[in-house]
């Protein structure tokens, strides 16, 4: 399937803005800010921060609007910016180790199983627990947990659990393999699952 192209009045909200009207481009973005901050803030995860992001981001969305052809819809060509520009500044924070998230890992005994084998709660593919994070006495605890893990893991995770991209599109999007998202993801899932338990389904003999 094609994907969407531009309706034609944000096409041409798109061109007066391309040819420096300012208040066509506020016309364009205004109605996508709220999305456009959300992915770059649950990147982040620190609203400061996020702030300057999102202003970068708006100016380069600006600068490279000439070049936008309409193929996609202009709120998916300015979220992929938004995205670019959160992981930039990820990128440009003091690298975290990696072992940060090491103590949230399982552990294997000599004979390659389990330790505290009561904490190995299957967490949900799908990540269904994770839609409970909205609730606003949480945030504060999901956002502890989002920045305890790597940069990287921390990426993937909010694009495939958050934000709804396949593992083809992350792949193709930050240039790494299938494997390795799929191996960021899930180590991501299991620090998370370790800082929210609550939110793991629990065994199956419990139920």
């Amino acid at each position: 399937m094609s994907p969407a192209s531009a309706s034609p009045s944000e096409a041409a909200l798109v061109q007066a803005a391309a040819t420096g009207d300012p208040e066509a481009f506020e016309t364009l973005v205004r109605p996508h800010l709220g999305m456009l901050f959300r992915v770059i803030d649950r990147i982040l995860g620190n609203e400061a921060e996020s702030q300057d992001a999102l202003q970068d981001a708006l100016l380069t969305i600006l600068r490279e609007l000439p070049g936008f052809q309409g193929a996609s819809k202009f709120s998916t060509w300015a979220y992929r910016i938004c995205v670019n520009q959160a992981l930039m500044a990820r990128r440009k924070r003091v690298r975290r180790r990696e072992d940060a998230i090491e103590d949230l890992m399982p552990r294997f005994g000599d004979d390659g199983h389990h330790k505290e084998v009561d904490l190995l709660l299957e967490w949900s593919e799908d990540a269904e627990a994770l839609m409970k994070v909205e609730q606003e006495e949480l945030k504060a605890r999901v956002r502890m947990g989002l920045d305890r893990l790597s940069d990287d893991q921390r990426a993937v995770f909010v694009l495939r659990d958050l934000e709804g991209w396949d593992t083809d599109e992350i792949s193709r999007h930050l240039g790494i393999t299938r494997e390795l998202v799929r191996q960021r993801v899930h180590r991501a899932r299991l620090a998370l699952r370790a800082l929210l338990p609550e939110f793991a389904p629990r065994p199956a003999e419990d139920r």
